[in-house]
């Protein structure tokens, strides 16, 4: 876990706002016995995650991939080849949704702007450390043009649809 507490009070903001600006149908599903909080998310969300990360092309077509994604300070952080179609589409259009589902026991979806990371952001040396800590070579190492993204969504719920069972059975307290 990376988040500060003001990170974690950002969060749970954008969480809140999120979730009262939704439909009714979405906040009939996502009632408050099934909304993750920040710190659920923080804790649930530790490691590598498997994210879907939705894009649009130049003539509008949406475009979905599956990518390794960390939730650090409470957002999201993953990478592609800059030569990739979605890093194409991102660096041109960088409205992009990205959603987390782990089976029918949690979810995470979201909409926010993708910003590709570099050498001089205040996070960019502690992002890398943890993407290469990870995977146990820098994700630099991987291609001739690796792009590191940060995601700021503006609008984000977390879903279980057994909340305090699914905290408890990962070991964390409700």
């Amino acid at each position: 876990m990376y988040e500060t507490a003001d990170e974690l009070t950002a969060l749970q903001e954008l969480l809140d706002r999120s979730h009262a600006r939704s439909t009714e149908h979405l906040r009939d599903i996502i009632s408050d016995e099934r909304r993750l909080t920040a710190e659920d998310l923080v804790a649930l969300l530790t490691g590598m995650k498997v994210i879907s990360v939705a894009t649009v092309t130049a003539q509008g077509h949406p475009r979905i991939s599956a990518m390794d994604g960390h939730f650090l300070h409470g957002t999201w952080s993953f990478s592609t080849s800059g030569e990739a179609a979605k890093a194409r589409h991102m660096h041109v259009r960088p409205d992009v949704s990205v959603a987390h589902v782990d089976h029918e026991e949690l979810a995470l979806f979201s909409h926010g702007r993708v910003e590709e990371m570099a050498e001089t952001d205040e996070d960019w040396a502690e992002t890398l450390d943890h993407w290469t800590n990870h995977y146990g070579s820098s994700p630099l190492s991987w291609g001739e043009r690796i792009v590191l993204y940060r995601y700021r969504p503006h609008w984000m719920v977390g879903y279980a649809w057994k909340r305090e069972e699914l905290l408890r059975k990962r070991g964390i307290s409700p």
